[in-house]
């Protein structure tokens, strides 16, 4: 009874994760009876809309009602921009699917933020209500708490493809989804539903009317990026943030200047492998359903300079904040001031997507500024300067480091719990940072220590070896690819942490 008790009921306790047990069961059943429906494209698309729906009541609740909710809404007015002639009426649909998109990600992730500001500047004591609770406890009949609202998991996620739809099809780009099921799907696809990458329409709703296909190469490719991705997740990030990180970003006063700066560089090594390593399994799970989804990663810490590392940090996110915000701000086609301001604003609104906190939105415009000075650098350097720079082994490694030493910095905004976490720390590394006491600190964590230089290594080799290895699992016998999976599964269980760790983007 238990186990149909967890198979039908949401428990906040034990949401369905891709690094728990009940993620695979759930996606074995769901391989056995798509491997009699995948040929009917008609019955494919059905049965995975309807399996997505269910996980994500398993990971969110009674959330998966906005996701219905959105799709009905970006679905009708996707047919309505389509159809109107004139640009005004096109434009006012769009509109209006900005607005319940936006506001519907506003009053979710800003309602607190929002009443704190008027009720300073009007003098007044207005309280937050969670109106889906609410409409939730008249319906069902329960007692959820009205005065708390949560975050619906994946609303930032889900809510930007929806506003890429409409948008696309406003442009003239794309035409509407015929069918409610079909844009449903797109919407609600679960692999990357709640933490990207941000697929648009025109990648993905191709593939919904082409025939299954899976060569031996691709099994290869997707088996091997869910194991490299619990790996990141399980190995790596899991066991560096809950031995070392979060100790110090906990109580940062309690430890040396050195391991504050240890504790940034984990963190730095702690997101890349936390957000990247579900990226992995997403793209993998998607592809061994048949689709292809975007890559989101590419090695963002060999970035040259921060132009470079936004061209291989989330890119999904980056390429959207480029091409639904940036653009429509100007982009670079009204001259130079409006180009460096529209990239300090993009970013600063970057920022405040993560969320509603003053170190969020430092976070970003540390961000835009880097980007808008780096532009400028560009604009004004001679050419044979940036050239020599670019090409010469020494200029190459300080590029690289100096971009990783500001990235790092700025990651303590990201991932402090509040301004003053980013002060104590900022003030143990530069006036208590303990250099005599460096060998007994690397003595005492030198499990952690180890896991994060061996990570960044990896992380740096050059990309040719990277795909050696990558191919090299792929090429090998499927014999001797089931050993190794198992013997690697096991091997990540024998050494996961006693508690699984939700994945960090997972809060946006």
């Amino acid at each position: 009874m238990d186990f149909l008790f967890r198979i039908f009921s949401y428990s906040a306790d034990t949401p369905m994760l891709f690094t728990n047990h009940y993620f695979w069961g759930f996606f074995m059943v769901l391989l056995f009876f798509y491997s009699i429906l995948y040929r009917n494209n008609i019955l494919r698309n059905s049965y995975l809309f309807f399996m997505s729906l269910y996980f994500y009541y398993q990971s969110g609740g009674y959330f998966f009602s906005l996701l219905i909710f959105s799709t009905i809404a970006d679905y009708t007015l996707g047919h309505l921009i389509h159809g109107a002639e004139k640009k005004r009426s096109r434009k006012f649909f769009l509109t209006i699917s900005i607005i319940i998109n936006l506001g519907l990600l506003a009053y979710f992730k800003y309602a607190y933020f929002l009443t704190d500001i008027f009720n300073q500047v009007a003098d007044s004591n207005i309280q937050v209500v969670n109106f889906l609770s609410l409409w939730y406890n008249e319906i069902a009949g329960e007692d959820l708490d009205i005065s708390i609202i949560v975050l619906p998991v994946g609303i930032s996620f889900f809510t930007f493809q929806t506003i890429s739809y409409t948008f696309d099809i406003y442009r003239r780009k794309l035409k509407p989804v015929n069918n409610i099921i079909d844009f449903g799907f797109y919407v609600s696809f679960f692999p990357q539903l709640v933490a990207g990458p941000i697929v648009r329409a025109a990648e993905f709703i191709p593939q919904l009317y082409t025939s299954f296909r899976l060569t031996v190469q691709e099994m290869g490719h997707a088996v091997f990026l869910i194991v490299s991705g619990l790996i990141k997740k399980m190995v790596v990030a899991d066991y560096i943030s809950i031995n070392f990180v979060d100790r110090v970003f906990d109580n940062p006063l309690s430890y040396s200047g050195f391991e504050n700066l240890m504790a940034v560089y984990g963190y730095s090594v702690q997101i890349y492998c936390d957000f990247s390593g579900y990226t992995d399994i997403a793209i993998g799970v998607a592809l061994l359903l048949g689709f292809k989804l975007p890559i989101n990663f590419n090695s963002p810490y060999k970035a040259l300079n921060i132009s470079d590392f936004w061209r291989r940090w989330h890119i999904s996110l980056s390429s959207w904040l480029r091409d639904y915000l940036y653009i429509p701000l100007g982009g670079s086609r009204k001259g130079q001031l409006r180009k460096y301001s529209g990239l300090f604003i993009t970013m600063l609104l970057g920022g405040l997507w993560h969320g509603a906190h003053l170190r969020f939105i430092i976070w970003g415009g540390l961000h835009g500024l880097a980007l808008a000075v780096h532009k400028l650098w560009e604009d004004l350097a001679p050419s044979g300067l940036k050239a020599g720079g670019a090409g010469r082994g020494i200029w190459r490694f300080f590029s690289l480091f100096m971009t990783f030493q500001f990235v790092s910095f700025a990651w303590i905004f990201f991932r402090a719990d509040n301004m003053q976490v980013v002060n104590d720390m900022l003030t143990r590394i530069s006036s208590s940072f303990g250099a005599e006491h460096i060998i007994s600190i690397l003595s005492a964590h030198k499990s952690v220590f180890f896991l994060i230089f061996i990570t960044l290594v990896i992380h740096w080799l050059p990309s040719k070896f990277k795909e050696y290895y990558r191919g090299l699992f792929i090429r090998t016998h499927l014999l001797v690819k089931v050993l190794v999976v198992v013997l690697l599964v096991f091997f990540i269980y024998q050494v996961k942490s006693a508690d699984i760790q939700p994945f960090i983007y997972f809060q946006f």
